[in-house]
């Protein structure tokens, strides 16, 4: 798919998602950010989006709420039509030790970064299908693409990373062949705040391109998976080879 004249619904992911909704612009796709608390973070992406001479809008939204999916999609249609693309990147990433874990953690995690994803997908297929075809990107995590856990204190993370590959997998069955569905799964793109030097200088020790990726590499593979025209039900992996240790 070529994404001029698109319309890309991005959800998440303030710093990362930024960068994939200015490389979307930069292509003359109009986007829709939606955001939860970083509502100066959207509208500076959304600035910069249309001074790159597309149409951008910003929508507030808790996707935890199983009502906000078909509320924000309709927004987008009826603002900017579509959406033709949407890419889910709504997530929570919080430590919690196994002590501590409750329903509510489990809930959390599922309907955010799983349900979210699930739902946004449900309510745009429809219209991408009127539109022709359409192209769904949801993010994983390398660790669930690898089935390796490894750290502990993530477990409802973990599980709901676990069945967005699952979910696109299905997505990816039931959409074809008109709507394309994959998912990307980072590993070290942006250090985390507070995040100490010695576990820097380990994650730079145990990835073998020795360094962070930047959100840019997210960028490029969503793109790629926009633009192909041949690859579904995909997980790729943008991790700078952190999965071969």
């Amino acid at each position: 798919m070529d994404p001029k004249g698109k319309v890309a619904l991005i959800t998440g992911g303030a710093r990362v998602g930024a960068s994939v909704a200015e490389e979307l612009a930069r292509r003359g796709c109009h986007v829709a950010l939606v955001y939860r608390g970083s509502r100066q973070a959207a509208e500076g992406t959304a600035k910069r989006a249309r001074a790159l001479r597309v149409k951008a809008m910003t929508i507030q939204a808790d996707l935890g709420l199983e009502a906000e999916a078909a509320r924000v999609v309709g927004a987008v249609h009826e603002e900017l039509g579509g959406p033709d693309i949407l890419v889910s990147m709504a997530s929570i990433y919080r430590k919690t030790p196994l002590r501590a874990l409750d329903e509510a953690a489990l809930r959390a995690n599922l309907d955010v970064d799983l349900g979210s994803a699930y739902r946004l997908a449900l309510a745009a297929a429809p219209m991408m299908r009127t539109r022709g075809d359409g192209r769904i990107v949801a993010i994983a995590d390398w660790l669930a693409a690898s089935g390796r856990p490894r750290y502990r204190g993530f477990l409802p993370y973990y599980v709901a990373k676990t069945g967005v590959i699952g979910l696109v997998e299905g997505l990816a069955l039931e959409l074809a062949p008109d709507i394309l569905v994959n998912a990307i799964a980072p590993g070290p793109i942006l250090k985390p705040p507070g995040f100490s030097a010695a576990a820097e200088k380990a994650v730079k020790k145990a990835t073998p391109l020795g360094r962070w990726g930047g959100p840019f590499e997210i960028a490029r593979a969503a793109l790629f998976l926009i633009d192909t025209e041949f690859v579904t039900g995909e997980c790729i992996r943008v991790d700078g080879g952190r999965h071969l240790y």
